[in-house]
């Protein structure tokens, strides 16, 4: 009976060690994922092919921002994009505005143990990732932190499979 008693305090206080390292890992990450980042890169790996190439051109610019409240938002746009040329754009000016940028805003949770970031959409430029949860593998070093997507259609063309990294610097 006592060997009984023991083996179900042990299993007990072993579970809760493990749900403490798990809780405590997420939360370490937390502090450092804080604040607004930019972005330095945005490649593209062609699944199974291994081709690369710049999702949204060689100089994409962008921002992601995950707040304390458990918010983010990221608006990222291509690099070669062009001003309309009046006040508002034309139809064709809008087509290749909406086609050259992406941003979406929603919740987020970190699984410290997987490495991944989960962005829960709650909105979308597009509506097509509305409502959708978004996994993102990640790699802290330093003040930059690298983002890879799980293999799936490329959001651009919809057609091959692709793995898209995203490298990001802390702004201070």
């Amino acid at each position: 009976m006592k060997r009984a008693i023991l083996l179900v305090v042990v299993a007990v206080l072993g579970f809760a060690w493990h749900s403490s390292a798990e809780t405590e890992q997420a939360s370490s990450i937390q502090p450092a994922i804080l604040g607004t980042w930019r972005l330095v890169s945005y490649v593209r790996e062609e699944i199974p092919s291994g081709a690369k190439s710049d999702v949204m051109g060689a100089h994409p610019s962008g921002y992601i921002n995950y707040g304390r409240d458990g918010r983010m938002m990221v608006m990222i746009v291509g690099g070669e994009r062009k001003k309309p040329a009046g006040v508002v754009a034309t139809p064709e000016e809008a087509q290749a505005l909406l086609t050259s940028m992406l941003a979406y805003a929603g919740t987020y949770t970190i699984d410290g143990q997987a490495k991944t970031v989960v962005h829960h959409i709650d909105i979308s430029w597009d509506q097509a990732r509305t409502g959708t949860d978004q996994v993102r593998s990640y790699k802290l070093q330093g003040k930059r932190i690298t983002f890879t997507t799980e293999p799936s259609a490329d959001p651009a063309t919809g057609r091959k499979t692709t793995v898209r990294t995203l490298v990001w610097e802390k702004l201070e």
